[in-house]
Parts: C-alpha cells; sequence; structure tokens
C-alpha cells in the first residue's frame, strides 16, 4: 500500500525532473517510488479480479429478484 506521503513524494520528484533538477539519488528514489506504485496498483486489481464471480442469466435474474443484494443493501440498481 502506497501511503499519501509517498504519493506526495511522488510528485514533488515529478516536478523536479519537468523542471530539470532532479538529482541522481532523486531519479533512483522516484524509480523505486514508481515501482512501489505500480505494484500496489497491480495487487489491488489482482485483488478485485479474483473476487469476481461469472454467474449465467438465470443467476443474475435471481439475484435482482432476491430482497438484498449482495452488497447488503435492499434490492438497487447500482451495478456490482
Amino acid at each position: 500500500m502506497v501511503t499519501k506521503e509517498q504519493i506526495a513524494r511522488i510528485n514533488e520528484l515529478y516536478k523536479k525532473q519537468v523542471a530539470g533538477t532532479l538529482t541522481e539519488e532523486e531519479k533512483k528514489e522516484q524509480a523505486f517510488l514508481r515501482r512501489l506504485y505500480v505494484d500496489s496498483v497491480k495487487e489491488n486489481l489482482r485483488s478485485q479480479l479474483e473476487n469476481i464471480k461469472i454467474v449465467t442469466p438465470e443467476e443474475y435474474e435471481q439475484l435482482k429478484k432476491e430482497e438484498k443484494c449482495s452488497c447488503g443493501h435492499e434490492h438497487c440498481h447500482h451495478k456490482h
């Protein structure tokens, strides 16, 4: 998980890069933080994909008829 402080630092280093004032040490830090961020995004996506359940049209219709959606709310019209 990437912290708000790390994202702020990524943005700060990007601004320095654009300005042309990024040192070699900061370039290494920037590469490390970017890798951390990308890995975090990939892990979150992987987790979401692992929790997807494919249903048949019949199962979907049955879910729509149930009193509560899988989200726990009374039947609602948002997508899950």
